[in-house]
């Protein structure tokens, strides 16, 4: 059984042949958000980066759970102080995951609560099994989610049903999370990591500068006004024209091909 251990210890880094980066949580029994977790988080950012990642793929080795939250042991022995560094630490690497260059894809299976639900919403998408439960429980610990929860689920499900989920507590199942936007593909159980993996896969294979400007230009969507917004994709578009996967891609489209992207 895992503890607190190091950042290697409790969460795994392993780059596929395909490019994929698979970062694996595996502190038992419930893939608390230590100080370790959140290290190995920022560790996996640093490898992906390094080895110029495709795509990345956010898993759980632990049994019943994606991951459970905030280490509620760590936070008792915690002041004011030390409590919104821990905070900043968190939000920090939940930022690198969100504004990273390559698609991330969370795998969730069991549990996926409170810290743990933000950790899969700073992902790019969300693949979840329909035994899956997914939730923001912090309002019953008279608390809210502090990693940029409230920010990310009502731009993922909009106002309504963010508040249903924040202000009651609950968790949502597979089904009514894939039915709200929450998670953006369902899967039968035991299914969510072999189809986070082949979608990620296939975004490592394609044509990765494009990816990030999509992003980005539906980021702009959502948070710029609609002529703000359209001057993204303007720029995008531009920058995207002048790269080899542009050329390569309508090459291959006229000599009925595939294309081979190397971006």
């Amino acid at each position: 059984m895992v503890g607190n251990g190091s950042d290697s210890d409790v969460v795994a880094v392993e780059v596929g042949d395909d490019g994929v980066v698979l970062v694996t949580l595996r502190r038992p029994p419930a893939n608390a958000l230590g100080e370790a977790m959140i290290a190995g988080l920022g560790s996996a950012c640093d490898r992906a980066e390094a080895v110029g990642a495709g795509a990345m793929v956010v898993r759980s080795a632990v049994a019943g759970f994606f991951a459970a939250g905030a280490d509620l042991h760590l936070l008792d022995g915690l002041d004011r102080d030390r409590f919104v560094a821990y905070l900043g630490r968190l939000r920090a690497v939940l930022d690198r995951i969100a504004a990273a260059p390559w698609v991330s894809v969370a795998a969730i299976e069991g549990h996926a609560l409170g810290g743990g639900l933000e950790v899969a919403m700073a992902c790019t998408l969300r693949v979840a099994s329909d035994r899956s439960r997914l939730g923001v429980p912090e309002v019953k610990l008279g608390l809210l989610p502090g990693a940029e929860g409230t920010q990310r689920l009502p731009r993922l499900v909009g106002r309504g049903p963010a508040l249903d989920l924040l202000l009651t507590g609950r968790s949502a199942g597979g089904e009514e999370a894939y039915r709200i936007g929450l998670v953006d593909r369902l899967v039968p159980e035991g299914r969510a990591d072999a189809e986070a993996r082949a979608w990620a896969a296939a975004f490592a294979a394609g044509p990765r500068q494009a990816h990030a400007a999509i992003i980005r230009c539906v980021d702009a969507a959502r948070d710029l006004p609609l002529e703000d917004g359209v001057e993204v994709e303007r720029r995008e578009i531009v920058a995207l024209f002048d790269t080899a996967d542009a050329g390569e891609g309508i090459r291959a489209f006229l000599e009925k091909r595939p294309p081979r992207f190397g971006s």
